[in-house]
């Protein structure tokens, strides 16, 4: 099977994707303060179907939509049959303490997460972050508006007959101890603010603080990971411009 990392990009939903994630949980906040569970889950339930016939109205992609609309239909269904609101959350911790453990654990063989993913969506060796300019990268991650139409390879190259073919690297990434390390301490830094997650709201659900639970979800959720892929492309553009003086060097 081949994957397009052009498509992948488009598919992302940029920032636009990452607040309509949120609103459900905020809407199960708001709600379950004022009128208590049944009103928060159907505040939650209103604000995922809201999110998603607006993403389909516009004619946008409704991957994420879809993605958020069964993560809050199985909150609701286990906070429902709990009769407990600190239930909502229970996906949402052992989801990121799942995904922690599985960023984390890519570092002990030595393929470091962080940087298969950046090199798959943005490949070091073509240069294209070395300027600290993200045009490609950047129109993709922010321009969620777009509808994206997904075509088979041969389709999707007829179409735009001027993408060109990456060329392969000289040198394969891993085998740039440089590279290697920079992707490992960006793999920490991801897995430890998922775990860093799920122990805070672990924390907060043993003591049955909603409130807390939905702030902490909420404030260690879109402004933490806005300043990881912050942190993230920053590192990503210093080390494409690495491997882009390399053969001077």
């Amino acid at each position: 099977m081949t994957f397009d990392r052009h498509l992948v990009l488009d598919q992302l939903g940029g920032w636009r994707g990452m607040v309509d994630a949120s609103l459900p949980t905020i809407a199960f906040i708001v709600a379950n303060g004022i009128g208590g569970l049944t009103v928060g889950i159907w505040a939650a339930v209103v604000a995922a179907v809201l999110v998603f016939l607006l993403r389909l109205v516009r004619r946008e992609s409704v991957q994420q939509a879809i993605s958020g609309l069964f993560a809050v239909a199985v909150a609701v269904v286990i906070a429902a049959r709990t009769g407990e609101a600190r239930d909502f959350f229970v996906l949402g911790i052992v989801r990121n303490a799942a995904i922690g453990v599985v960023v984390l654990g890519s570092l002990l063989v030595r393929w470091p997460l962080v940087g298969v993913v950046a090199e798959f969506l943005a490949p070091s060796h073509l240069g294209a972050m070395s300027s600290h300019r993200l045009p490609s990268l950047r129109s993709r991650l922010g321009g969620g508006g777009a509808p994206v139409q997904p075509a088979a390879p041969e389709v999707a190259a007829a179409a735009e007959p001027d993408r060109v073919q990456d060329p392969e690297p000289d040198v394969h990434w891993r085998d740039d101890p440089r590279m290697v390390r920079a992707y490992g301490w960006l793999t920490v830094l991801w897995g430890g603010v998922f775990l860093l997650r799920a122990a805070v709201q672990a924390v907060f659900y043993s003591q049955d603080e909603v409130g807390w639970l939905g702030t902490s979800s909420v404030v260690l959720g879109l402004p933490v990971t806005a300043v990881q892929l912050v942190v993230t492309l920053w590192v990503v553009s210093r080390l494409h411009r690495h491997r882009a003086e390399e053969p001077e060097a």
